[in-house]
């Protein structure tokens, strides 16, 4: 199923020749990963994708999660993907080989995540959040805690979660209203209910362990008051057996899109009897949570790059083999009498191709440059760590937004070239369509994102974030001038500057305490980093492209290095351009959605 969903010369090119991940290796903790190492890993899981996930993809659509009698039944493949994925060690991938794990760097994990994603994103979350529950239990939870649950988690047989979202309270997590009141024993009484947990409940794991957020009696009140808590479905008994925990599964969701991923409704201590154990100390829940979540919002970003990625393939192969249409000779006229040509040789449809293949490569790049700064910030020490840290807290907003919403635009080219039949059900695009909408909501929405970026990122440690990226960008552009990449190195170092410009300006609302004025255009702000940001990214690949070029002794064929430089300019000319308007629009001093405004004028 070679290019089928997606190319593994590209994530490898990007892994080994723009990332060096290879030189990971180096660190005591990821010895053991030289690249031929990796390369098998990769082979491995995508042979898996290929066999397992991806064959069940569109009927995941077909015959979607549901609830009945109290229970909610996914799909049968979802029994093997979970088994034979934790047989691999996919789930634990990251945790420390004294607890199952397999030490694997965060890199190498999110490019067995991206293979994984494009063959089958409904599949791909039920491990996902398992692993992101049970490296809370490891990073923060009490060695009972581990004992008691990592291992099955990991071992596929227990799934988990993380509980934020209720009712009342949406994405305000201040206004949560869970309660958990202590117990003479040392756990808690657990009240209240959660929406919208992904992967919440379902018939092919024995027991579910949902991080929950939660208010102790007494507790401050807003963010500041909340704890984390371990819940599991079942309890275990003192002789080893499952119990019922008092956590009902009410409801599961249905959706417009990711239909075989279930999203359930839970209600916890409805009899009052449902038992919960504390995660780290009192009233810093949110402090933890917000480590699973950041590692979420990248494994958000990742999924809706690999959606695109997927949509594009598909695109792509319709485009080679559609014949439509004659093409206009010299002359301005069509030849009726010749035979249609494929519409890949139609340039506006060459033009939508080269957007989908732009978003969705500069995307992977950026998810798997923020996933080594993690791993940097892990096994590097002194500054290093401390730069890398500061680098990932600024470019996570971006991570997961512009892979979200540039895939939308990615998968709407994608419609476009099949034109009538992209509407129908016929082809798999209108799925990728609608799977690819819950991204910008996933997690913390588009909004959220731009709020945390212009708002605590841009200006935290007084611009230090943002001094350390113009730096690195710096990098880049005088590496690209040695490469003869002089006309992309200037044309960046146009945008780095029209950055530094826009942030001042707006920055100036900021400290004259406009804060209504400084975050009101905080989403178009989004927009314009990120387009630069991925322009950046392009202009790394457009650096090793260029090398393995000039110097005749590259991993992958002419064709394919001319390929990245061929996109990065198109990058450039028709996305990178359009930071001039949306700079405008920032820097207008007009505030219309703040100043004097009346609800009447939207009628």
């Amino acid at each position: 199923m070679a290019d089928r969903y997606m190319n593994l010369d590209t994530l490898r090119f990007i892994l080994f020749e723009v990332l060096e991940g290879d030189k990971l290796n180096q660190y005591e903790r990821f010895a053991d990963y030289d690249r031929a190492s990796v390369d098998i890993l990769i082979d491995s899981v995508k042979a898996f994708a290929d066999k397992e996930l991806y064959p069940y993809f569109k009927e995941m659509d077909e015959k979607p999660a549901h609830f009945t009698d109290g229970q909610v039944l996914v799909h049968p493949q979802i029994k093997e993907i979970i088994a034979k994925g934790a047989e691999l060690g996919l789930i634990g991938s990251g945790f420390e080989y004294e607890i199952g794990g397999m030490q694997l760097p965060t890199v190498y994990n999110y490019a067995l995540v991206h293979i994984l994603d494009c063959a089958n994103n409904h599949a791909t979350g039920y491990g996902g959040l398992t692993t992101g529950a049970a490296n809370l239990i490891r990073v923060y939870g009490s060695d009972e805690l581990k004992e008691k649950y990592i291992p099955k988690m990991i071992a596929g047989e227990w799934g988990g979660t993380m509980a934020l979202t209720e009712p009342q309270a949406g994405s305000s997590l201040s206004d949560l209203t869970t309660e958990a009141t202590p117990r003479d024993d040392g756990s808690y009484d657990i009240s209240g209910q959660k929406i919208f947990i992904s992967g919440g409940d379902h018939q092919f794991c024995d027991n579910f362990i949902h991080l929950t957020l939660a208010r102790i009696k007494g507790a401050p009140a807003g963010t500041k008051g909340i704890s984390l808590f371990v819940v599991p479905k079942k309890r275990i008994a003192d002789d080893g057996s499952l119990q019922s925990n008092d956590v009902v599964t009410a409801a599961d969701f249905p959706k417009m899109g990711q239909k075989g991923y279930c999203t359930t409704h839970l209600i916890y201590g409805e009899n009052g009897n449902c038992q919960g154990w504390m995660v780290g100390d009192p009233n810093q829940g949110l402090k933890y949570m917000f480590r699973m979540m950041n590692e979420a919002r990248i494994s958000v970003g990742c999924g809706a790059a690999s959606m695109a990625t997927a949509a594009y393939y598909a695109s792509l192969q319709y485009a080679k083999e559609r014949p439509q249409g004659r093409k206009i000779n010299r002359k301005g006229v069509k030849d009726v009498s010749s035979d249609p040509v494929l519409i890949i040789e139609h340039p506006d449809v060459r033009r939508m191709l080269l957007l989908q293949k732009s978003i969705v490569e500069g995307a992977l790049s950026l998810i798997l440059e923020a996933s080594k700064l993690s791993d940097l910030h892990t096994v590097a020490e002194g500054t290093d760590s401390e730069e890398a840290h500061l680098l990932l807290e600024l470019l996570t907003p971006i991570v997961k937004s512009y892979p979200a919403e540039m895939g939308k635009v990615s998968i709407d080219n994608g419609l476009q070239i099949l034109g009538g039949y992209g509407f129908t059900e016929d082809f798999i695009l209108q799925q990728y369509y609608r799977d690819i909408r819950i991204t910008s909501l996933y997690e913390g929405t588009t909004g959220i994102q731009a709020l945390d970026l212009l708002g605590r990122k841009v200006p935290m440690q007084n611009g230090a974030a943002m001094q350390l990226f113009a730096r690195e960008v710096s990098k880049t552009i005088e590496e690209a001038k040695k490469l003869e990449l002089r006309e992309s190195a200037s044309e960046l170092t146009h945008r780095m500057e029209q950055v530094t410009e826009t942030t001042g300006k707006l920055l100036q609302y900021a400290a004259a305490g406009e804060y209504d004025h400084f975050l009101a255009d905080a989403t178009v702000y989004l927009d314009f980093f990120s387009t630069f940001v991925v322009g950046w990214q392009w202009l790394k690949m457009a650096c090793r492209a260029k090398e393995a070029l000039l110097s005749g002794d590259g991993a992958f064929s002419t064709d394919f290095y001319e390929s990245k430089l061929h996109t990065m300019r198109f990058y450039y000319k028709y996305e990178l351009s359009k930071m001039t308007s949306l700079a405008e629009v920032l820097v207008d001093e007009q505030s219309l959605t703040v100043d004097s405004f009346r609800a009447e004028i939207l009628g």
